[in-house]
């Protein structure tokens, strides 16, 4: 009997892990997707068909054809050819099938612990809101492809930032119900307390940050200002005026969202050196190792963050730039959990 109930243990712990690289990569995709300007290129929902590519000339004409009646093709590649379109094609193509896996993957299993009553309710509870949360993220999905099919070049950065936002979720309450099964434990993730509300605050700046990076990315606006500290000769950008103090709400602007992106990642890293300061200077020693990781990661994460700009927005390090963003959020999640007695 134990033996049995190690072994539907370590096949939960298992199935989690493989949902969680599962959803990592699926990030790293949709992140690629974006950057090659690719999301648009399926323009019909597709809910239950859409699991094989076109395979015929006739099919790929057909997809093609609803493509070239959208802004995007219209406007910014009026010439492309059925080659190039296939490129795109299959970079959403391969984000939809991700997906569609990704929730047969989890859905399946978790129907087999339910029954089989072999895993505690505390930690099946948890995977009920993921699963939730995997179904809205089809729909947010679709929701944010319909932004950009009539008016615009491209989706809605609003849409783009939750549809990140709540993949950002998805995977942050894998990792912690990892956290906790492994340990045998039921931390609850909104713990208050003094000494912890320091380490969720570092969460919530860097969910913050990860919006505006969507926002940037949405808007395209890291294309303006590609210089480093300032933006070309200022601090804040020289184009953007300020008439009222509503002006600074206005998330629509270019300029100003990659100027609140560059501060925001200012601000994060003078609070994580804080934490450090006092981490080590009350030698609190079980913080040591994750809070040197965190350092080390968010070091990595400016250089790239940086460098993007450099670069001219290669997509390579703008890619590894968001993927550092993930990790960010992990290592402080994980950081924050130690903290909970």
């Amino acid at each position: 009997m134990i033996t049995l109930k190690k072994n539907i243990d370590n096949l939960f712990v298992n199935w989690l892990s493989i949902n969680f690289v599962l959803i990592f990569f699926m990030i790293l995709v949709g992140g690629l997707t974006r950057l090659t300007n690719s999301g648009l290129s399926i323009t019909e929902w597709e809910l239950f068909s859409g699991v094989l590519p076109p395979l015929s000339q006739s099919s790929w004409l057909i997809y093609f054809d609803l493509y070239k009646q959208i802004p995007q093709f219209k406007i910014l590649y009026p010439s492309m050819t059925l080659e190039e379109f296939k490129i795109i094609f299959y970079w959403e193509y391969a984000h939809r099938i991700f997906g569609r896996l990704i929730g047969l993957f989890f859905l399946l299993p978790l129907i087999y612990f339910y029954y089989s009553k072999k895993i505690d309710q505390k930690y099946l509870i948890p995977c009920y809101l993921i699963f939730f949360l995997i179904l809205c993220q089809g729909f947010v999905g679709w929701y944010m492809v319909k932004s950009g099919l009539v008016n615009d070049v491209t989706v809605s950065h609003y849409r783009l930032s939750l549809h990140l936002t709540i993949a950002m979720i998805i995977i942050s309450l894998i990792f912690w119900l990892i956290l906790n099964f492994k340990n045998k434990k039921n931390k609850s993730f909104f713990n208050f307390s003094k000494k912890t509300f320091p380490y969720l605050f570092l969460i919530l700046l860097i969910f913050a940050q990860i919006v505006f990076g969507a926002f940037v990315s949405g808007l395209d606006a890291g294309r303006i200002y590609q210089t480093w500290p300032l933006m070309n000769d200022s601090y804040f950008p020289d184009d953007f005026i300020l008439k009222n103090y509503l002006d600074l709400t206005n998330f629509e602007n270019h300029s100003l969202v990659q100027f609140y992106h560059r501060n925001l990642a200012y601000i994060i890293s003078f609070y994580i050196l804080i934490l450090g300061y006092f981490t080590f200077k009350r030698e609190k020693k079980k913080f040591y190792k994750t809070t040197i990781v965190l350092f080390l990661i968010l070091l990595i994460q400016i250089f790239l963050g940086i460098f993007v700009l450099l670069s001219g927005l290669n997509i390579s390090i703008a890619s590894a730039h968001q993927i550092t963003s993930i990790i960010l959020v992990l290592t402080a999640i994980r950081l924050y959990y130690i903290t909970i007695n």
